[in-house]
């Protein structure tokens, strides 16, 4: 891997995770770590070029569809790719499927750039977790696979004991908190070879105390009210949270300073 490269460009492709949910700015927009990550590359490499194609609550079928062939045509030096967890939590879920649409964006991406980055998406410690498991395992193995066979790099989230802390996690228990999409930053940076600011972004938090019991059931139902029920809602309607939502940066232009 070459130590400190010079990248002129980016795009980033995915869904909410890309996206920058939920790292919340005061105008009402996401930031989230794909913006963190061009905003380091931007201020070494003037005329540095930047693009976000991500959009909350694509599945992989989405991705490829809308945002793989957009990607490859801008010829960036550095693409990411994070696509497939959102199909893994979908009660039917045909992996075979994800396996070979993962497949098919990897082969069209890694041609078209000078470093393809793939993700073995961070998960929070909890019952989601454990249940959905064996189906993110086996997705992540797929992306060590595609890794190696197309000369992509794999940062490795999953394996971050700091990304599993639930503190790191918003109230939604889907998206990283702000701290988490800094070190989820700091995580691809360091895999692009460049020199860490935060040799210890996958350590854990200190301990504290866990909130007691009444403070968590308090938690749990509104958990259950804000985002639970209607998240179930929209998977029986067959709806999205992104329906209708252009990506955030839909063109590789000049950075200019997120914030």
């Amino acid at each position: 891997m070459q130590t400190n490269p010079t990248h002129s460009s980016l795009v980033a492709v995915g869904d909410s995770f890309t996206e920058g949910m939920s790292d919340l700015m005061p105008d009402g927009t996401y930031r989230g770590w794909a913006d963190l990550l061009a905003a380091r590359m931007a201020a070494r490499t003037p005329g540095f070029r930047y693009a976000n194609l991500a959009v909350r609550g694509k599945l992989i079928q989405q991705i490829v569809d809308e945002q793989v062939d957009v990607a490859a045509a801008m010829g960036a030096d550095v693409i990411t790719l994070v696509g497939g967890l959102n199909d893994t939590l979908r009660p039917k879920c045909d992996m075979g499927r994800v396996r070979a649409l993962l497949e098919e964006a990897v082969e069209k991406l890694a041609p078209a750039c000078r470093q393809l980055v793939l993700m073995r998406s961070p998960a929070r410690q909890g019952p989601v977790q454990a249940r959905f498991r064996p189906r993110m395992e086996e997705l992540f193995a797929c992306v060590d696979e595609l890794a190696a066979r197309h000369g992509a790099i794999v940062v490795d989230l999953y394996g971050a004991p700091s990304l599993s802390d639930p503190r790191m996690w918003d109230v939604d228990r889907l998206h990283l908190t702000a701290e988490g999409h800094r070190r989820v930053a700091e995580a691809v940076w360091q895999t692009l070879g460049y020199d860490p600011e935060d040799a210890d972004w996958h350590t854990p938090m200190p301990a504290t105390l866990p909130p007691g019991w009444v403070m968590r059931r308090v938690a749990d139902a509104r958990f259950a009210r804000q985002h639970l029920l209607p998240w179930i809602g929209r998977r029986l309607t067959g709806r999205s949270s992104g329906d209708g939502l252009p990506p955030k940066r839909p063109e590789l232009a000049p950075y200019e300073d997120l914030a």
